[in-house]
């Protein structure tokens, strides 16, 4: 008696080996990925993490001095703040502006793009320098002002002038998460809201609004976390009286040599900006499915 063997059809393969083969592939895949993160991410970053307890003895005692030098507290608290004057200013700027690219047609659309991405294509110390000549005394900003009455501002060497600077270097982190939300969202929506009796704007501040919050809130995390590393622009634009983190751990690196202490306020710039991620994590979920469900019906 013979016994008969069933084949599977041809060009099918069993599911499991195939399954298996794709995700070894895709580990091999992301391995270079993996490695490269790890040596030039992680290993550095775990080396200060350790500094910062090790060096110059073991212990807390840099975190220690960190919370009661007098300089150090002021300096994150500054920094914070700088950080959500920056990100909130820059919310409030391309917000607009991402609504409008979502309006327009594809060749204003190509010009609006243009314009976000124009930043990338110059040098960073060709803007911030472009920057330093505006905000001098005797600069442009300066006259401007002389000329409806508001005489002797200047805003370079000061926190506000950086902050300003700053705006204008990060709104295109924040411009193409909020236009990269904005398009999928289906503008028959406040069509439907406006058709049911609802006013405009009250259509928008209901419906389109929460829709574009989780593009508000990724774009708002890059900005805030950037700005608290951003180091260029405060060096070349603020003063070492109202020095940024940043610049508190360059000196603190090249001219004191204290690595332990450099390393404990890098460590607390880390924690908060993943104390930030998590936060905006929690509050992207009930938005994202939200977006989720008005897709699907």
């Amino acid at each position: 008696m013979t016994t008969a063997t069933i084949k599977a059809p041809p060009g099918v393969t069993p599911a499991r080996g195939t399954g298996r083969a794709r995700r070894n592939a895709a580990g091999w895949l992301i391995l270079p990925a993996a490695a490269l993160l790890l040596v030039f991410f992680v290993y550095p970053i775990a080396t200060i993490v350790w500094q910062s307890f090790t060096d110059p003895a073991p212990g807390l005692g840099n975190y220690v001095a960190l919370l009661h030098d007098g300089i150090s507290v002021t300096v994150i608290v500054r920094t914070l703040v700088t950080a959500l004057i920056v990100a909130g200013s820059t919310l409030i700027v391309a917000y607009p502006y991402a609504y409008a690219m979502t309006k327009v047609g594809p060749r204003a659309r190509g010009v609006m793009t243009v314009l976000v991405l124009l930043p990338f294509w110059t040098s960073m110390m060709a803007r911030n320098f472009a920057w330093y000549m505006l905000e001098r005394r005797d600069g442009p900003i300066d006259r401007m002002l002389g000329l409806i009455g508001l005489d002797g501002v200047v805003l370079l060497g000061t926190v506000a002038g950086v902050t300003v600077a700053m705006v204008q270097v990060m709104l295109p982190f924040m411009v193409l998460p909020l236009y990269s939300a904005m398009k999928q969202i289906d503008p028959r929506l406040l069509d439907a809201a406006t058709s049911l009796g609802a006013p405009r704007r009250r259509a928008f501040a209901k419906v389109y609004l929460p829709l574009s919050v989780p593009g508000m809130l990724s774009g708002f995390s890059l900005v805030f976390i950037m700005t608290l590393g951003f180091y260029i622009t405060p060096a070349l634009l603020g003063s070492p009286q109202q020095s940024l983190a940043p610049q508190v751990i360059g000196q603190e690196v090249s001219a004191l040599l204290d690595f332990g202490g450099a390393g404990a306020l890098g460590a607390v710039l880390l924690m908060i900006t993943l104390l930030v991620l998590f936060v905006v994590s929690r509050f992207t979920r009930p938005f994202t499915a939200l977006s989720g469900t008005v897709g699907d019906e």
